[in-house]
């Protein structure tokens, strides 16, 4: 049997620490989300509601993948109830109702957690060369990207599951 390059023992590193990370960041933010006092889906909604803004129960199922009737609906009454989350009527479409994270809520309830990671981060990422963390950004830019992608392709695959 052929030895392995040290480029393919790299390689094969690289993907257990890639499975090792997405797992650990999965169970951090079921953790978070428990700490708040919510489950790890509804994390994900008021973030995503965070990140690009308020949206229509509609728009966020489509952001989170979820159903756009009864899953949705309960996401939103679960957050609502929370305190994480408001819902209005959109002012220039009475029939809308529009859902808006209450940042406020969310950075007393899990702030201070995401502040010390944050700081660990940033002690660690001051260690790192400028040509380091542009690598970095990099990679953990496409991984996203091709997160993302999968996550089409498996909607795509079974459109009628949440």
């Amino acid at each position: 049997m052929p030895r392995k390059s040290s480029r393919e023992t790299a390689i094969e590193r690289m993907a257990e620490v890639m499975r090792e990370f997405m797992a650990r960041a999965v169970l951090f933010q079921d953790a978070v989300a428990r700490h708040g006092g919510i489950n790890s889906t509804d994390m994900q909604a008021v973030s995503l509601l965070m990140s690009e803004g308020p949206a229509t129960p509609g728009e966020l199922a489509e952001r989170t993948g979820l159903t756009a009737g009864g899953a949705i609906t309960s996401v939103v009454d679960r957050l609502e109830r929370a305190g994480y989350v408001t819902r209005e009527r959109d002012a220039a479409d009475r029939r809308k109702v529009i859902v808006t994270a209450n940042v406020d809520a969310v950075l007393q309830k899990v702030g201070p957690i995401y502040g010390r990671v944050g700081q660990r981060w940033a002690d660690y990422l001051a260690t790192l060369t400028d040509e380091q963390i542009e690598f970095a950004n990099e990679l953990f830019t496409r991984a996203a990207e091709v997160n993302r992608l999968e996550i089409e392709r498996l909607r795509e695959a079974d459109p009628g599951r949440s």
